[in-house]
């Protein structure tokens, strides 16, 4: 098991930002797998076309799953890699704060998860849930705060095992942490859960959280594969907030730009 390492950069927001940040009463949240900035089966980079389309949604929070920290040699193959961590490219200007759980480590660098937020982050951590022996995985818990009251959001960014047994494991992890928290705070927990076999919500409804998707439509969202979404494997789920108008991406450019078509909600303060 790895242990858990994170890094955070902040940018000044502009005075505009701020004027925004000042009347907020609801904000958007979306969640992508971004396969490392590849198209499925590794055929094309294109972390640059994904920034601009992350950019269009007008996200509030963005949920990362795969993204590269570092790596070695992709520089020295790719013309357009970024000079920069992967969620810092994709934060750009629009995003002014940010928080980078790396999970995987490997010779030629590290990959994990990211939080991209227009809020302030005042403090986050990673915790390794990772099963020893096996896929390096790990949760990004970052605490937002609010500006229209000053109250602070939990975001938990996952991204779960391939094996069902890991997953019990690691959604148990996942309920420990959350019943640390004041039971009156407001908490979003999106990523990709892996869970094909629908077997998460089960497990979280008795920690308060609620399927944004599965609220509304009754199941989780269709997310993979993006081109033709079949599995229901990316997670929006809630507690003490209220969502609205959840959407799968799963048109063009979102379709070609990575395996999992991106979720996203409104929540309403």
């Amino acid at each position: 098991m790895n242990p858990p390492e994170t890094t955070e950069a902040t940018h000044e927001p502009t005075r505009q930002q701020a004027q925004d940040l000042d009347r907020v009463s609801h904000f958007t949240v979306l969640t992508v797998n971004t396969h490392k900035g590849f198209t499925a089966l590794n055929r094309r980079f294109i972390l640059p076309e994904l920034r601009e389309a992350v950019r269009s949604v007008s996200a509030d929070v963005v949920f990362l799953q795969e993204v590269h920290g570092t790596h070695e040699h992709h520089p020295q193959r790719y013309s357009n890699w970024p000079s920069m961590p992967q969620y810092e490219f994709l934060a750009d200007s629009l995003w002014p704060q940010f928080a980078y759980g790396r999970n995987a480590v490997y010779p030629a660098g590290d990959h994990g998860n990211a939080l991209l937020s227009k809020f302030q982050i005042i403090r986050h951590d990673n915790l390794d849930m990772s099963i020893s022996g096996h896929e390096n995985r790990g949760m990004l818990h970052s605490v937002l705060r609010l500006p229209s009251d000053g109250q602070d959001l939990h975001a938990i960014c996952v991204h779960l095992g391939l094996r069902e047994g890991h997953r019990v494991e690691q959604l148990k992890l996942l309920c420990q942490r959350l019943s640390e928290l004041p039971p009156d705070a407001p908490v979003i927990v999106a990523g990709d859960f892996n869970d094909w076999r629908g077997k998460a919500s089960e497990l979280l409804e008795p920690c308060g959280l609620r399927e944004v998707f599965a609220e509304q439509w009754g199941k989780p969202a269709r997310s993979f594969p993006a081109r033709l979404p079949i599995l229901r494997l990316d997670r929006i789920y809630v507690r003490n907030l209220k969502a609205r108008h959840p959407k799968v991406l799963s048109v063009r450019p979102w379709s070609h730009l990575s395996d999992h078509a991106p979720l996203s909600v409104e929540i309403e303060l």
